[in-house]
């Protein structure tokens, strides 16, 4: 069966996919406009049965088997590059909400308005990754399978300028690096959320960055689950995460998840997905919690 989101003239030569991002679904490739289907009349009305008559039953709907679901992956949402796909070793002992719970009635398009300046774009020799500004310094935060390795990084901000930044250290352990920029004139930093304050499961959240190379990029969802512990790339370490649907994908990595009130409350890191050669979101992210990272932060800091 031809898929609808590829089909077009016959021998038409198929689109050339953005160089290290992968092969990008739906919206990213170009295509013929979709054909709207004709208007039809509008059905006479079913006459409303007699009182005296017994309503026929519809007859049985059929039913489908589901089909099995291959190995759950976790990758590590860094676009271009190594990205880190490994078997992901998930804990049933804190399950996610059974139902999607109603999202806040925040003012998200104001909370987005006031963190986008803090992001950035981190692009390195072998990839593209995301960050935030988190001190008053300018330092940003990021992933460590961001940098992998590098000791000098380019950061873009929203504004379109692109800065010079020294990988300060990082810890694969907790999947943190600090970058240093050549400048803090213009850097605003992000509000982390403060320790005492956690989120909880069904809470609206936004996840910020650049997924495919797409700079501020935001993307909403709520929080799936507390502390759930996941184990990133081979060999990893278990650690606990932050679980959303919000949609967040290759290039995210390093970008902050932030509550309705615009306070960072965790890192986005990885993804899980049903096809390691196409990773996508399937709307089961990962964040490491902001208060881990810190952590981490401060140590990378103070032995800089």
């Amino acid at each position: 069966m031809t898929d609808p989101e590829h089909s077009g003239p016959p021998n038409s030569p198929a689109p050339t996919p953005p160089i290290g991002l992968g092969t990008p679904r739906g919206p990213f490739l170009a295509g013929r406009p979709p054909t709207l289907p004709a208007p039809t009349a509008s059905p006479a009305p079913t006459p409303s049965p007699s009182p005296y008559e017994t309503p026929k039953s519809p007859p049985p709907k059929g039913r489908r088997t589901p089909r099995p679901l291959a190995t759950v992956l976790l990758a590590a949402v860094l676009a271009g590059g190594a990205a880190g796909y490994a078997a992901g070793a998930l804990s049933d002992d804190d399950p996610a909400t059974p139902a999607a719970a109603a999202r806040t009635s925040g003012d998200l398009e104001a909370v987005a308005a006031r963190v986008l300046p803090s992001v950035v774009s981190v692009v390195t020799s072998d990839g593209q990754g995301s960050g935030f500004v988190f001190d008053t310094r300018g330092r940003i935060l990021t992933n460590a399978h961001v940098v992998d390795g590098s000791s000098t990084v380019t950061v873009e901000l929203q504004d379109g300028r692109r800065l010079s930044a020294e990988v300060i250290g990082d810890d694969p352990d907790h999947d943190v690096a600090v970058l240093r920029p050549e400048t803090a004139r213009g850097l605003h930093p992000a509000q982390l959320a403060t320790p005492g304050r956690r989120p909880g499961v069904g809470d609206t959240v936004l996840a910020i960055g650049s997924p495919l190379g797409l700079s501020g990029t935001v993307t909403s969802g709520i929080v799936s689950a507390l502390d759930r512990d996941v184990q990133l790339g081979e060999g990893g370490r278990q650690q606990r995460a932050v679980q959303t649907d919000a949609s967040i994908n290759p290039g995210n990595s390093g970008g902050p998840l932030v509550d309705s009130d615009g306070r960072v409350i965790g890192i986005n890191t990885a993804i899980a997905t049903l096809d390691q050669q196409r990773g996508g979101s399937i709307g089961i992210g990962f964040a490491i919690p902001v208060a881990d990272a810190a952590a981490a932060a401060r140590t990378i800091i103070d032995g800089g």
